[in-house]
């Protein structure tokens, strides 16, 4: 098990505050820092959907280009994820077999069983 994301985004840090507290034991992997592969985000993408982990919300979505803004896809959404990593909804919790995007507190204690 992996938490992804980047370590000064509020949300990031509300999760691993709460993992710390929880006394789990859960590697934080920063990916501005750390990167990230192509497979790692394609397979984010086919568990969650593309739409649910690519955050129009975003400051660097809205810094996009018009040409990079229009008729986004799969393949063009994670393209634009890889090389600007900041529009990756944060954080991700990843395991073998299962994927969360973002954090709220309900839903980790259900996926942690406490």
């Amino acid at each position: 098990m992996t938490l992804f994301g980047i370590k000064n985004c509020d949300t990031v840090k509300k999760a691993r505050k709460w993992i710390e507290a929880n006394d789990l034991n859960i590697p934080f992997h920063d990916f501005r820092v750390d990167g990230l592969t192509k497979d790692q985000v394609a397979a984010w993408a086919a568990y969650l959907g593309w739409e649910k982990l690519f955050n129009k919300r975003s400051t660097s979505y809205r810094n996009l280009s018009d040409e990079d803004k229009s008729n986004i896809d799969e393949t063009k959404a994670i393209e634009l994820m890889l090389t600007h990593p900041t529009l990756i909804k944060r954080p991700v919790l990843v395991t073998n077999h299962k994927v969360m995007v973002g954090f709220k507190e309900a839903e980790y204690k259900a996926w942690f069983n406490l």
